[in-house]
C-alpha cells in the first residue's frame, strides 16, 4: 500500500473545504482532542450519509451512557480486533488502551495475547465473551452470558458488550478489505 493512501480504494476524498460546516467542525473536535483525524473518518467523508451514521453509532457505543468504562470498551475492541487481525483497529485501539489504563504493556498485551495477561475477573468473564462472539458467533448462546452476569455484569451491559463485539466486528472487516492504513501518529502514542 502506498503510505500517503488511506485505503487500497481510490476513494474521491474531499479535502476540508469540501465538507460541509458541522464535519469540519468535528474534525476540528477531533484533531484537538486526539491530535488527529482518523483515518477511518477521512475514508468515510467521502460518504457524508454513512459518515454521520457512523460517527453517531461509534460515539453512542464508546461514549454513551453504560455500565462499561471507556477502557472496557477499548479492550473489547482490542481484543475483537486481535481475534480479526485488523492491523488498523489493534493500532488506534491499542492506543486507547494504553491511554486510558496509562500502562503501555497492558496495551500491547492486549493486542497480542489477552489470555496471558494479568487481568481481573471482571475483565476476563468480558474479553471471553468478545473474544468467543468474534470467533464463534453461531454458537454463543444466552447461556454463554452468565460467566458476565456472574462478574457483576446487567443484562444491559451484556447488551453493551454484545453492540460493541458488533460494531467492532463490522469495522475491522472494512477496514482489512480496502487495506486502511492506521495514522502513523498512533503507533507512538501513550508508551
Amino acid at each position: 500500500m502506498n503510505k500517503n493512501k488511506i485505503t487500497a480504494l481510490d476513494l474521491p476524498i474531499p479535502t476540508r473545504d469540501q465538507l460541509p460546516e458541522q464535519v469540519q467542525t468535528y474534525f476540528d473536535k477531533c484533531r484537538e482532542k486526539l491530535g488527529l483525524i482518523p483515518n477511518v473518518l477521512t475514508a468515510y467523508s467521502q460518504n457524508l450519509e454513512q459518515l454521520d451514521v457512523f460517527t453517531r453509532f461509534y460515539n453512542e457505543l464508546m461514549f454513551g451512557e453504560s455500565e462499561l468504562t471507556p477502557l472496557e470498551r477499548e479492550m473489547i475492541a482490542v481484543v475483537v480486533s486481535s481475534e480479526n487481525k485488523c492491523f488498523y483497529c489493534l493500532t488506534a485501539h491499542g492506543a486507547a488502551v494504553r491511554n486510558y489504563s496509562g500502562d503501555p504493556q497492558l496495551g500491547e498485551h492486549l493486542v497480542m495475547n489477552y489470555r496471558s495477561a494479568d487481568l481481573s475477573a471482571r475483565h476476563r468473564a468480558m474479553l471471553d465473551y468478545a473474544s468467543r462472539l468474534t470467533r464463534q458467533p453461531a454458537e454463543v448462546t444466552p447461556e454463554n452470558a452468565q460467566p458476565l452476569r456472574d462478574v457483576g455484569f446487567s443484562d444491559r451491559g451484556i447488551w453493551d458488550i454484545c453492540n460493541l463485539v458488533g460494531f467492532y466486528n463490522m469495522t475491522n472487516r472494512i477496514a482489512l478489505a480496502v487495506d486502511m492504513a492506521p495514522n502513523q501518529e498512533y503507533h507512538a502514542q501513550f508508551r
